[in-house]
């Protein structure tokens, strides 16, 4: 079953220091085991962040279980997961274009280039 891709973007405070400390939260050997697991019972299956300057995007692959609408449900829900998001906030800004209280903003694609 072909998984879909779903792409995010965020900004970070343009401040060397926090963004070297908000890279750091992001090693493998620091993942926090029940964000990871807050993330696959979301129907993610497989996630990647990269950054440029202080801009984040974030590739998913999702599984048919994922909806936005279901993980915000599940995270508003989730002591371990609001305590991360508010430690997140220290070093996230909102991008252009977001409302009050967004960070990740869902990317439109705009191109593919097909495989034969």
């Amino acid at each position: 079953m072909p998984f879909k891709r779903i792409c995010y973007a965020c900004d970070l405070i343009d401040n060397p220091e926090l963004i070297e400390e908000y890279k750091k939260y992001h090693l493998a050997e620091n993942a926090r085991p029940e964000i990871t697991k807050s993330i696959k019972d979301a129907g993610i299956v497989s996630m990647e962040i990269y950054l440029l300057g202080n801009r984040l995007f974030m590739c998913m692959e999702v599984d048919e279980t994922f909806t936005p609408e279901r993980k915000q449900l599940m995270d508003a829900a989730n002591t371990e997961v609001q305590q991360w998001e508010q430690l997140m906030w220290k070093f996230q800004q909102a991008p252009p274009g977001a409302k009050p209280g967004e960070k990740w903003l869902m990317m439109e694609q705009i191109y593919q280039l097909e495989q034969f």
